[in-house]
């Protein structure tokens, strides 16, 4: 005989999730944000002053893309981004590592702090640097309650625990102590900053377009919250050090995913360079529309050409990845132009760069001199050292013909992007949001947290439910 229980109905206690409850309540809190949602900052103003205005306006966080501007452009969109808030909205300015350039860093720095910028996204950084140390304990106060006012957040974006180790501990006395001499701080910042961590929060950055080390979040993360929970112990910080994900967040059930495991908040770049606020060109746009999860690419990075770091790119219809491996590989082999051979070096001359090596040596050579003339003089010592940097100037021109969408060069765009906008492409076909031109920076944020914010619901009340009924003989 075959018995068949009935199923009880599932608990009605549960809530509903709401978006606004995705996330950390202190980093919202922190940042004066609507959501746990950031966009992250883009190069060359792809992440544009115009994306983090749209941003700001609707209650979320986006950081100016900084990296690779001129100081005089940085100082007009921040002018701009300021105007356009007029303490209506959040904004936060990107703060890129300059190893072979400390000089920008501390220019950028002064910009800041004259500017009262009150957050950045430190991006790139292997050690803790002055200025950015600078620019964390600058103004530092003492409260009456015995706390400490910190009015320069930094957010650190870090793929490597020994990285993320460096923001979660304070600043390092040495630098503070040389800053101290040099009279660039007080003695109260100094004093104060061994309490404080060198940042507030840590963005946890996995596969991600641009540099990365195609780190895997499902590792990445749950090593950086302990690492967070063991050193904030240590310490015994006042506040909460926030951590979020970011790299491969280009549908709704990755952002779900990134707040189940314990996401303070979530960290979006790719999907944000096709839409309509993003600095990027048309041309590049309409390619990038068209991209698919596997149509990316990993090539030498320009900017660290000779370290052989590594930069993840659109791939689809490009010859730029090709293009840029070539070269790298040439300059593994070889010690000099000239013992490349005749037929492969007329193939770049007249292929890749459509100039002479002796014509891009002189375009770069006047660049270096006025802003590092340091270079030359070792190129000029050094073949190796000079045949890098004719290399390094294809990547360069690369970036500029996609930054303009030049039409007649399209193969040699260099784009930076991550499988996230693959994805997103795939979960908008069929919608509205399939043409980039109906794509909002601000909008799209609200789709993808709102839809994670039911995908959660719909698997708690799938968790909750009893399991099937079984049949008993």
């Amino acid at each position: 005989m075959t018995t068949q229980s009935k199923s009880p109905s599932i608990p009605s206690v549960l809530p509903e999730i709401p978006a606004d409850r995705l996330g950390c309540e202190i980093f919202k809190k922190r940042h004066h944000l609507r959501r746990a949602y950031v966009a992250g900052g883009m190069y060359k103003g792809i992440a544009s002053r115009e994306l983090v205005v749209r941003m700001g306006r609707a209650g979320l966080l986006a950081f100016l893309g900084t990296g690779g501007m001129k100081l005089d452009r940085l100082e007009s969109d921040l002018q701009f981004i300021q105007s356009e808030l007029a303490g209506k909205g959040v904004y936060g300015l990107n703060f890129l590592s300059q190893p072979l350039n400390p000089g920008i860093e501390q220019a950028t720095v002064d910009l800041y702090l004259k500017y009262n910028v009150p957050r950045i996204e430190a991006a790139a950084f292997t050690q803790i640097t002055p200025d950015l140390a600078r620019y964390r304990v600058s103004d530092l106060q003492r409260l009456p309650d015995g706390g400490i006012q910190i009015p320069h957040l930094v957010m650190a974006k870090v793929s490597r625990p020994e990285v993320a180790e460096q923001f979660l501990n304070p600043p390092p006395p040495a630098l503070i102590e040389k800053l101290l001499a040099s009279n660039q701080i007080t003695r109260q910042e100094a004093e104060l900053s061994r309490f404080i961590p060198m940042a507030d929060d840590l963005c946890v950055e996995a596969d991600s377009g641009g540099h990365t080390d195609h780190g895997v979040a499902f590792a990445l993360l749950p090593a950086m919250l302990r690492l967070r929970d063991d050193l904030s112990q240590k310490y015994g910080y006042q506040a909460k050090i926030c951590v979020g994900a970011a790299g491969g967040l280009g549908a709704p059930n990755a952002i779900a995913a990134a707040f189940i495991m314990g996401a303070d908040f979530v960290l979006t770049g790719s999907i944000n360079q096709c839409t309509v606020e993003a600095g990027a060109s048309e041309a590049a746009k309409d390619m990038l529309q068209q991209a698919n999860i596997q149509d990316m690419d990993t090539v030498p990075a320009g900017d660290m050409f000779e370290m052989g770091a590594k930069v993840q790119v659109f791939k689809k219809g490009l010859l730029f990845p090709s293009r840029a491996k070539k070269l790298y590989d040439l300059y593994r082999q070889y010690n000099s132009l000239e013992e490349i051979d005749t037929k492969t070096r007329e193939q770049i001359e007249t292929r890749y760069f459509k100039r002479t090596f002796a014509e891009v040596y002189e375009e770069t050579k006047t660049y270096y001199q006025r802003f590092m003339p340091g270079v030359i003089e070792r190129a000029e010592r050094n073949p190796k050292q000079k045949m890098a940097l004719i290399f390094r100037w294809y990547f360069v021109r690369s970036t500029r013909l996609a930054m303009q969408g030049h039409p007649d060069e399209r193969v040699d765009y260099q784009i930076h992007c991550g499988p996230a906008l693959g994805a997103f492409n795939q979960w908008v076909r069929g919608t509205p949001l399939e043409n980039w031109r109906a794509r909002h920076v601000d909008e799209i944020a609200e789709k993808l947290m709102n839809d994670a914010a039911k995908i959660l619901e719909d698997r708690f009340r799938q968790f909750c439910a009893p399991p099937p009924s079984t049949s008993n003989r």
